[in-house]
């Protein structure tokens, strides 16, 4: 129990402590408590949603389709309605006070709690903050996000420019840009979100890009109270079926390769998959689309066809859907729009391709290209992404049972067993991870799927009355050999992206996504527990 609140200096004693209240967070509180364990989080931001917390940039807004992307979770779900089949993040941020209101959350989380120092120490962790709150637990689980540590490039001359800086991580509310030449550096998955909104209300948008993104339509649409009240009995078919799925919603499949069908029948599957929105187009696409080099240019020839229409210019044509695949389609992120590319396409809208102008230096005024062009700005917009995966972890002081820093276990590579345990860090687990079908995979239904797996280990420990747990050495060995034989006959392995830790310099390059999916990896993690396969357990 603790001994008092945190913040007067008092050390917090629990049972289980987590780190991060966004989805990842309140499953695994949701499920504790259920268990009777005393449990409390720590949460560096002053409110509930995790990044959705922090994501507060023009346009941000989850891809993941309702009624999907929510917990499946009776007592919030039963009064809560969604207006957007892909809700924005105002409405996330709803969506959690609703859930701290309903569950009474609240009261076992400490806000404005930044993690600095984690240690395992005479069989429990003790945790403390830059605020001077510590807690003492037997359980860490680390809920701080796959996407959280903003990632700013080492941009030679960034800290002379005299405008305004924003990285789209930490962006303030309300922020104009009437009027305004603004650079908008980036052009992944939250830079086409950025570009939605900035491109109709800036004076001048010049977007700096590598590579573009091959960008999918959203099919947005509202969804009014009968619908919604309609499909509310269907919930628990949806969730389960969802749950038994590989990428976290039922859909149908393909049952074939590209090659199998005759053109006219593949053009027409295409087109039905185009026209239902989201992710269909890639999830629902032929079996051999990510294995086949072939099949999967038909598949960006197809994409080509149906963006190049929507772009006047051709110089921008060219860039955002060139003729030649820029990389394997669906081995990278592939944003979801609404009109992404007309808005690119407009006037006031310009791309510089980095490939070809790289940047010299920022100035005072703005941009120094290397070929002597200067560009004035009055705002940078960095949308230059995460550290994903580790960054969040690298970060809080968390040292392995011999003291050693996970950014220092983990400079050769990041390293799990079953993508939610670590070798040296005992009765320590993380959600939401690398190592397993994360990226390709619906926030919550993977989240809830780990959340279920670990609060099942806790209980089968404490009924045998163990003291902590730890996956060996060799353990990890095979996980992390098993995700590597699992991706080398694909096309994945040849596009370097966040997926692969390859937007941070000095990170090593490594396949850290399970693409078995939800369904074959649960199978696999529930495997372990009969007789802990794989883990060394101190009774």
């Amino acid at each position: 129990m603790a001994d008092n609140n945190p913040s007067t200096g008092s050390i917090v004693h629990c049972d289980a402590l987590i780190i991060g209240a966004g989805f990842s967070g309140i499953s695994m509180l949701y499920r504790l408590r259920k268990l009777g364990l005393n449990t409390k989080i720590f949460e560096s931001g002053s409110g509930f949603g995790g990044v959705w917390y922090w994501n507060r940039y023009p346009g941000a807004r989850v891809d993941s389709e309702w009624p999907y992307y929510q917990l499946n979770i009776p007592e919030v779900y039963r009064d809560w309605k969604f207006s957007e089949r892909f809700p924005g993040h105002e409405e996330i941020r709803a969506y959690f006070d609703h859930a701290d209101k309903v569950l009474d959350l609240r009261k076992d989380v400490e806000f404005n709690a930044h993690v600095v120092d984690t240690q395992w120490k005479d069989g429990k962790w003790t945790v403390k903050t830059d605020q001077g709150q510590v807690a003492q637990s037997k359980y860490l689980i680390l809920c701080s996000g796959l996407l959280h540590r903003r990632h700013v490039p080492d941009f030679p001359g960034l800290d002379k420019f005299q405008g305004v800086i924003h990285h789209t991580g930490f962006y303030p509310d309300k922020l104009s840009v009437q009027g305004k030449r603004v650079a908008l550096i980036g052009a992944g998955a939250t830079a086409v979100q950025v570009t939605q909104e900035l491109s109709k209300e800036a004076d001048q948008l010049t977007i700096f890009m590598r590579r573009p993104s091959l960008c999918l339509p959203m099919g947005q649409r509202r969804i009014d109270d009968q619908e919604q009240r309609g499909w509310k009995a269907f919930y628990p078919t949806l969730f389960r079926e969802g749950r038994k799925s590989g990428a976290g919603f039922p859909s149908i499949k393909g049952t074939c390769g590209v090659n199998d069908v005759s053109d006219e029948e593949r053009e027409r599957y295409w087109e039905e998959l185009w026209g239902m929105g989201g992710f269909n187009f890639i999830t629902a696409n032929y079996l051999d689309i990510y294995v086949d080099k072939e099949s999967n240019q038909k598949v960006y020839d197809f994409w080509a066809k149906k963006t190049r229409q929507r772009i006047k210019d051709p110089r921008k044509r060219d860039l955002m859907a060139p003729k030649e695949a820029p990389y394997y389609i669906g081995t990278k992120r592939a944003p979801l729009e609404q009109d992404y590319y007309e808005c690119v396409d407009r006037d006031n809208v310009d791309i510089v391709n980095m490939n070809e102008e790289p940047l010299e230096t920022f100035n005072e005024k703005g941009l120094l290209l290397k070929n002597g062009k200067q560009m004035d700005f009055d705002m940078v917009i960095l949308a230059t992404g995460f550290d994903s995966f580790s960054g969040s972890l690298t970060q809080m002081g968390l040292k392995n049972k011999d003291g050693v820093d996970i950014k220092d276990v983990w400079k050769d590579g990041i390293r799990t067993y079953l993508g939610m345990t670590f070798n040296g860090f005992p009765n320590a687990f993380m959600i939401y991870t690398p190592h397993a079908p994360t990226a390709l995979s619906n926030g919550p239904t993977i989240i809830e799927m780990q959340c279920d797996f670990v609060v099942s280990m806790i209980e089968k420990l404490e009924e045998s009355k163990a003291k902590s747990v730890e996956p060996t050495r060799e353990a990890e060995d095979n996980w992390d050999d098993m995700i590597d034989k699992m991706n080398k006959p694909t096309l994945f392995p040849l596009t370097n992206s966040w997926w692969t830790g390859a937007n941070i310099p000095g990170k090593k390059v490594q396949m850290l996504t399970h693409i078995g999916g939800i369904d074959n990896y649960e199978l696999q993690c529930r495997d372990t527990l009969d007789g802990f396969k794989g883990f060394d357990v101190v009774y």
